[in-house]
């Protein structure tokens, strides 16, 4: 596992060709979060949170490698996933520690970056990316994961089209 930039080149390059697959929006997506997880030391969970169309301003947890978390469902303004959906903009924590809307996940976790994903100028998701290092997320993280997210939009928003219809008695994609 490398963190250097031309690791960040190469590993956008794997997830524009997994965007590109033939298999369905989900599994596309799970294999992007695979690809982080497993190419870039202190990615230690990758996962998509969707825009929930049939709620009011909630997330509901997508596709995702790592421990298996409780929060399959969150609020928009709560934890740092939903203040970067209430803001709109990307939010970088070096200290999760210190934030007190954290939701925590894992004791293991120390910060975590979190980039809301738009597609045709709406809000359809999020790539969130939590690490057991602190401060893990530099700026060239912070440019590369915003790249991935950008790729995964279409994949995103045809997700959450597609798991809209068909979320009925369960906590998210994988509650």
């Amino acid at each position: 596992m490398d963190d250097r930039p031309s690791s960040h080149a190469a590993l956008l390059q794997r997830a524009r060709e997994a965007a590109g697959g033939s298999q369905g929006p989900a599994e596309r997506l799970q294999t992007i979060c695979r690809l982080l997880r497993d190419g870039l030391a202190g990615y230690d969970w990758v996962g998509f949170y969707l825009v929930d169309p049939a709620a009011d301003r909630s997330l509901v947890l997508g596709p995702y490698e790592g421990e298996p978390t409780e929060h399959t469902r969150i609020p928009f303004g709560r934890g740092i996933c939903g203040q970067a959906a209430e803001r709109g903009e990307t939010v970088v924590v070096d200290d999760v520690s210190q934030e007190s809307n954290y939701l925590a996940c894992s004791t293991a976790v120390q910060s975590e970056i979190v980039v809301p994903v738009y597609h045709g100028g709406s809000l359809v998701g999020e790539l969130d990316i939590d690490s057991h290092r602190s401060a893990r997320f530099g700026p060239e993280d912070r440019a590369f994961v915003e790249a991935v997210a950008g790729i995964s939009a279409p994949l995103v928003a045809a997700l959450a089209a597609q798991e809209s219809g068909c979320r009925s008695g369960t906590n998210g994609l994988h509650g």
